[in-house]
């Protein structure tokens, strides 16, 4: 079985896909999907498609659609000959429902493996290392993850779970490209990431160090100051004194000084 979720559901088995269009089965399909090999709870896939309000059917309902799954995945099993039937792949078991990858691939499962080795390169100091891996697992990723499934509260948990888990590995691989002098590469993609997430400090302190180490220093306090108003004005909070040092630093300090640059929450020491 392959499975995408880090962008558009798509679930194929031999080959074949087995996602169905109907928004519903599509929401089971997708938690089920995403906890490949593990067992989902009823209780969880009755909240993601009913909330805290199910109707009384709901059991049955659900049943219908694991029902639904099954059909398209017999279809696709028709040609495997002595292979797996629809109840090997989508299993009943006490409690809830498992989806059996029979030993496929998942691209959550291969982020997460890319990500943890790039990690460790860079705990090494491998920083070429790192900034392969990284990129290698964020290139993944062809937009939000489940972006063509209707959510319910198991899957925005998840989606929001799994986007904080994408933008660690961008930080990291920022960071790597950094130490790796790569900072005039960089610019045009921090701009728009500045632009989006206009509260995340780490980013902002990866553009300031960016835009100063190519000889645009104001431009670099120019972010902080933009940063700051942003901060001040939607959340009530000053920069964090990590990002401070790192708009002193830029401020009063040679090339050869050290400033501590903000990770989101942790203190890094970064070359200006």
């Amino acid at each position: 079985m392959d499975i995408d979720v880090l962008g558009a559901l798509a679930v194929r088995e031999n080959g074949i896909s087995i996602t169905p269009t109907a928004p519903k089965p599509r929401q089971v399909l997708a938690l089920l999907a995403l906890h490949a090999d593990q067992v989902v709870p009823v209780s969880a896939l009755i909240e993601e498609l009913w909330g805290g309000e199910p109707p009384r059917s709901a059991r049955t309902t659900l049943q219908t659609y694991v029902l639904q799954l099954r059909a398209l995945i017999a279809t696709a099993l028709e040609e495997t000959e002595g292979g797996r039937t629809a109840k090997d792949v989508l299993v009943t078991l006490p409690g809830g429902y498992l989806l059996s990858s029979g030993g496929g691939r998942s691209d959550v499962r291969e982020f997460d493996r890319l990500a943890g080795t790039g990690y460790r390169a860079m705990d090494a100091g491998d920083f070429p290392g790192a900034a392969r891996l990284l990129r290698e697992a964020l290139g993944l990723w062809s937009g939000p993850a489940f972006a063509d499934v209707q959510g319910g509260v198991q899957l925005d948990m998840e989606t929001r779970r799994l986007e904080e888990t994408r933008l660690c590995a961008l930080d990291q691989r920022i960071d790597a490209d950094l130490r790796l002098g790569r900072h005039r590469e960089l610019l045009a993609e921090l701009t728009v990431l500045a632009s989006r997430y206009r509260t995340h400090e780490n980013l902002h302190g990866q553009f300031m160090l960016a835009l100063y180490r190519s000889g645009r220093r104001g431009e670099a306090l120019d972010v902080y100051q933009r940063l700051r108003a942003t901060l001040v004005r939607d959340l009530g909070l000053e920069p964090s004194a990590a990002l401070r040092r790192l708009q002193r630093s830029i401020l009063m300090a040679g090339p050869e000084h050290v400033a501590e640059a903000a990770d989101a929450g942790n203190q890094r020491l970064v070359r200006v």
